[in-house]
């Protein structure tokens, strides 16, 4: 089992940027496929982007506005968000996989607690 924790979630006005992180611990290592999902109320879990050996992977909401990446050193995720958006406001979660890259989040057996993130008009 990964243990995830997200940090750097806050409150932001539109244009605007925020950077999250996601520590990773125990069965952590390189060749984990790593995601970053949200949520926003009332609606399901929607992919962001996910990382694996050298290869990311993007939802169109994220592409050109946010880049993931990873520190192998550290055992930590990164989103970098910039030019946010009022809908862009949700919960943000990390979450690690070994099978393959997906944008289900079934795919996924383990999750952090979610880091909320509001973006203000």
């Amino acid at each position: 089992q990964v243990h995830l924790v997200e940090s750097g979630g806050g409150l932001v006005q539109a244009g605007g940027s925020l950077r999250l992180s996601c520590a990773a611990s125990g069965r952590a290592n390189s060749m984990l496929i790593l995601a970053w999902f949200r949520q926003s109320p009332g609606k399901e879990r929607e992919f962001v982007a996910a990382i694996v050996g050298g290869g990311t992977y993007y939802a169109d909401s994220a592409k050109g506005r946010f880049t993931i990446s990873r520190d192998n050193a550290k055992n930590t995720l990164y989103l970098q968000m910039n030019s946010l958006k009022p809908e862009d406001t949700a919960i943000y979660s990390c979450a690690a996989g070994s099978i393959s890259v997906s944008s289900s989040p079934g795919a996924y057996p383990d999750w952090g607690q979610g880091t909320q993130v509001t973006v203000s008009s």
